[in-house]
């Protein structure tokens, strides 16, 4: 069992798109400390591979399950598996998302910009509203408390050229959970987003690429380096920490702040380029 200021066991964490890249990375924060942890994600094989790592690496219990947060009607069904099976969530992380397909306003359709607002902004938001309400039914029993995170990304403050739909989605989720924290404060609960840099998720690593994407892929790595001012890129494992700490009570006085796990990529623009 963890003990120590970010102690998570007795605590249950829902991740989305938790069986890779920063969702892994979360998940594995928490599980390190000892906490229970929920898997949505749609792909069985990498949710079981991803359950074993998380319990080898000290979770309680966890439970992977095929939601698909594009729809409501999954996330409202999800959560009522979840708290059948653990009782109970204390920190909802609302990480799945998917990338910009269009890369120019002049030529981003209304299938395009519907498509990944349907995941980004409306999955997002139910994923937290439905935790909320969760988490606001246990404070009205007597037990309150509990933490929503977000992840957003640098388009948030950064102007980034073609991604228009990704960066409304993110621009539009950061001010909801503003207002989530805002409004669910007196229940104890608070809301943060996590805003990350240049992540190397592994996602892919090497898989299927030539010589020439690797190379390609190497000249990316390196452009963001140099302009990142801790000269690296991010790995998921930087998103163990926060995912501690936001699970934890050690944040129980930390609410409506978008957290940026970035190398200090915010202070200084190397996304904005066209």
């Amino acid at each position: 069992m963890a003990q120590g200021l970010f102690d998570c066991s007795g605590k249950v964490t829902l991740v989305t798109g938790g069986n890779g890249g920063i969702g892994l990375g979360f998940a594995r924060g928490v599980a390190k400390m000892g906490g229970d942890i929920a898997i949505w994600a749609r792909n069985a094989e990498k949710n079981a591979e991803a359950k074993a790592e998380l319990e080898a690496a000290g979770a309680g219990r966890v439970i992977a399950y095929q939601v698909d947060v594009a729809s409501e009607e999954a996330i409202v069904a999800g959560y009522a598996r979840l708290l059948e099976d653990f009782g109970r969530v204390d920190c909802v992380f609302a990480n799945s998302g998917r990338a910009s397909r269009s890369r120019s306003v002049l030529t981003l359709d209304a299938n395009e910009w519907h498509d990944l607002l349907a995941v980004n902004l409306h999955g997002a938001f139910f994923t937290l509203r439905e935790g909320a309400k969760a988490m606001v039914a246990r404070a009205e029993a007597g037990e309150p408390g509990g933490s929503l995170v977000y992840c957003g990304s640098l388009s948030m403050v950064h102007g980034i050229a073609g991604i228009n739909n990704y960066a409304a989605s993110k621009g539009g989720m950061g001010a909801v959970v503003r207002g989530m924290a805002a409004e669910l404060g007196k229940f104890q609960i608070r809301a943060n987003t996590i805003a990350p840099g240049y992540i190397k998720t592994g996602i892919g690593a090497d898989q299927g690429m030539t010589e020439e994407m690797k190379a390609r892929m190497a000249q990316v790595d390196a452009h963001f380096s140099a302009k990142t001012p801790i000269h690296r890129p991010g790995r998921i494992e930087d998103f163990e920490g926060i995912g501690a700490y936001l699970c934890s009570d050690a944040s129980s006085f930390h609410s409506g702040d978008t957290i940026f796990i970035d190398g200090a990529s915010h202070i200084h623009a190397p996304y904005a380029f066209n």
